[in-house]
């Protein structure tokens, strides 16, 4: 009788076993693989709602949010004292401590992973961006990206013990899997530093091909640094060892966002995130090449590999999802509604070593309530097809109550141009504008734009008031305006 039990375990361990590749970013790749289990949970950081969201990736099922704010206008309050703007995200090496940025506050909240309970909130300078820890726990380095010093935080305490002075605009930290170098890029800056992480001295600089970098992914076999550039649409390779020589530099696309590294049995390959396209681009690190692009919804943004590497989850800012992908067939295998405008994404394996995990969790509430809306180009005065090539502009209403805030992913535009977001009487943009928000797009013609206001109740109309449709066009808020470029799609 014991005879079929023990050959039934052993064709599991074996089965298990040649599943296992390597590690997983950001750790070594000679750590242990970790199956995906009712265990691990998928973390996102969503600004707008200033909620963590928390999925169970099993079934790729929502438990519920973190609530660690408020919506606007109730945020607005000189009294108010909770979290605004939650964005970046990291955790510990035990997978037991999340780190939570939120820019507005200036802060980093310190989540039990097991039971969803805030256990810290550190005050750090102007506009923190992304927290990580060091490998061996020890540290948690924060780039404050509304200065020039990276807060080095006590990895126990979290309390800030000391700062290290780096190019103004830090945007992100990241470190070398063995724990000796830190990586971190700026987003006000063209260069990238690194840092011994045993004594915080620069001992490398890394030319950036542009100053806006927000992203940076080390390989977990210690030979590579990968980093986005936002603003050109470029995405930047270097060695990770001295005398970190830059490799390549990749057009990735206009609102390149994140990026992240999966070790599965094809080979090392590195995932990005590329908002105006609204696509997940996937490059080998041996050669380069590009092998998969995988369309994944509305500005894709915060992306990270499961603990065996079998799946990346990928936050879609301006679709209030978390999407998951197959990594061996590059296929979008289940999306997730969580809450508004996700921005940083952790999927940490063995989170919740035992129970459900669900304690202290919310439901969505009004953070699950978003319209959806397209802009389309117009060619010799219709709007472009699809088939153009020309990924159109979108653009999100993030309920927040009384009013909304609106982001529009806008592609397709001239470089380095002013444009408005307006209003028109008229479906195809004539008439007077009314102008929403002025912006500049970017050297790719690119640009996130955001604007608040009762806006729902103007651009679909009500008893009150005629429809409305929202436009872009080039000018200024002062004006004039030129004709729109771009229209509601109907």
């Amino acid at each position: 009788m014991k005879r079929p039990l023990l050959l039934s375990t052993l064709l599991a361990a074996t089965a298990f076993a040649s599943a296992a590749w390597a590690g997983q970013a950001p750790f070594a790749a000679a750590a242990p693989d970790i199956p995906v289990s009712h265990k691990d949970r998928v973390y996102a950081a969503e600004q707008f709602s200033n909620t963590v969201s928390v999925t169970d990736p099993v079934d790729n099922r929502l438990l519920g949010v973190i609530r660690l704010g408020e919506p606007q206008p109730t945020n607005f309050s000189p009294l108010y004292h909770g979290q605004l703007l939650v964005h970046g995200m990291g955790f510990s090496p035990d997978h037991r401590t999340l780190a939570v940025v939120s820019i507005g506050s200036n802060s980093v909240t310190f989540i039990d992973t097991a039971t969803n309970a805030v256990k810290h909130t550190t005050y750090v300078g102007r506009s923190p961006h992304e927290a990580f820890f060091t490998p061996d726990g020890k540290e948690v380095w924060v780039t404050v990206r509304g200065e020039n010093y990276i807060a080095v935080l006590d990895g126990t305490t979290y309390e800030e013990k000391t700062r290290i002075i780096v190019p103004a605009g830090p945007g992100m930290q990241i470190f070398s899997p063995d724990g000796k170098y830190g990586y971190v890029c700026s987003s006000f800056n063209p260069e990238t530093v690194v840092i011994t992480v045993a004594d915080h001295q620069i001992v490398g600089h890394v030319p950036q091909a542009s100053p806006f970098c927000p992203n940076i992914a080390a390989t977990p076999d210690g030979t590579q640094v990968w980093f986005t550039l936002k603003d050109t649409g470029k995405t930047q390779v270097f060695d990770a060892r001295p005398p970190f020589k830059l490799l390549t530099t990749i057009d990735t696309g206009p609102i390149t966002n994140h990026v992240n590294i999966v070790h599965n049995r094809n080979g090392i390959f590195a995932y990005v995130t590329v908002g105006g396209l609204n696509q997940i681009q996937v490059f080998r690190t041996d050669d380069f090449s590009k092998v998969a692009t995988i369309p994944v919804g509305n500005l894709p943004h915060g992306i990270w590999p499961s603990g065996d590497g079998t799946r990346v989850y990928v936050g879609i800012e301006n679709g209030d999802q978390i999407t998951a992908v197959d990594t061996l067939t590059n296929k979008v295998i289940g999306s997730v509604a969580i809450g508004q405008a996700p921005q940083a994404v952790n999927y940490v394996p063995d989170a919740v070593p035992e129970g459900d995990g669900t304690q202290n969790l919310q439901p969505l509430g009004i953070a699950g309530q978003t319209a959806h809306l397209t802009l389309q180009a117009l060619k010799d005065g219709k709007a472009a097809s699809p088939a153009s090539g020309v990924a159109p502009t979108s653009v999100s209403l993030f309920d927040q109550g009384l009013t909304q805030v609106l982001q529009a992913s806008a592609t397709g535009l001239e470089p380095k141009q002013p444009y408005v977001l307006a209003l028109s009487g008229q479906a195809d943009g004539g008439g007077t504008l009314q102008p929403l928000a002025a912006f500049m797009t970017n050297p790719a013609g690119a640009a996130v734009v955001n604007a608040l206001g009762p806006i729902r109740q103007f651009v679909q109309g009500d008893a009150r008031t005629a429809p409305r449709f929202l436009v872009i066009a080039p000018g200024t808020a002062a004006g004039p305006t030129g004709a729109a470029v771009q229209i509601q799609a109907q």
